[in-house]
């Protein structure tokens, strides 16, 4: 009993010591948390695209002279640059032409047959031809050739005769300088037609 006594004295006063030292830490000014950092995602950033040095003959090719799957028969005048191959069934060329100065010669001068959808953006020359196609002339697109589909829209310039077998559609500010042939015409204010009309029957009759 008598050795007992220290022993409990002991662990009392070790006590009495963690609990002033406890109460000194929490009266004291806290200079420094004791939270974790916050862990930061890492941003994504867009890694930017290598600038190409340009090319010495590199130029910025024009808009091509038509747009749709086509077959053609004819001449073109190439002012830029070709690759592909010719020959056999698989044969395919790519051409970036340069842009055009002052020059009035058609870029395609030949027939040209389709079977879906053709835009003639450019200049060109000879005959075009659709059996249920429809043919689109953009407003930048000069057409000095027989025309012969099932619809024809007329936005740009129009030098022959035009048949469309279903309709044809002259818009504003379009130049049509030849006959008409077709079922259905319309022709909208500030356009510019000379030549005759000839109003098909309809195939159903």
């Amino acid at each position: 009993m008598i050795a007992v006594k220290p022993a409990l004295e002991e662990e009392q006063s070790t006590a009495d010591a963690v609990a002033a030292i406890t109460s000194i830490m929490e009266a004291a000014p806290r200079q420094y948390s004791a939270a974790p950092a916050p862990v930061l995602s890492p941003k994504i950033r867009p890694v930017p695209a290598p600038v190409q040095a340009p090319k010495e003959n590199g130029f910025q090719p024009r808009i091509p002279v038509i747009t749709g799957e086509a077959t053609y028969r004819g001449s073109a005048e190439v002012h830029g640059t070709i690759a592909g191959q010719l020959g056999g069934h698989t044969g395919m060329l790519a051409i970036k032409q340069r842009p055009r100065n002052g020059s009035d010669e058609p870029e395609l001068d030949g027939e040209i047959s389709f079977k879906d959808m053709l835009r003639i953006n450019g200049h060109i020359a000879g005959k075009v031809f659709s059996q249920k196609g429809t043919l689109i002339v953009d407003t930048s697109a000069k057409v000095e050739a027989a025309i012969d589909v099932r619809i024809c829209v007329v936005s740009g310039m129009v030098v022959g005769d035009i048949i469309g077998h279903e309709r044809v559609e002259v818009g504003s500010g379009a130049i049509v300088k030849g006959n008409i042939a077709t079922r259905t015409l319309s022709i909208k204010p500030g356009a510019v037609f000379q030549g005759d009309c000839r109003m098909l029957k309809d195939e159903s009759e």
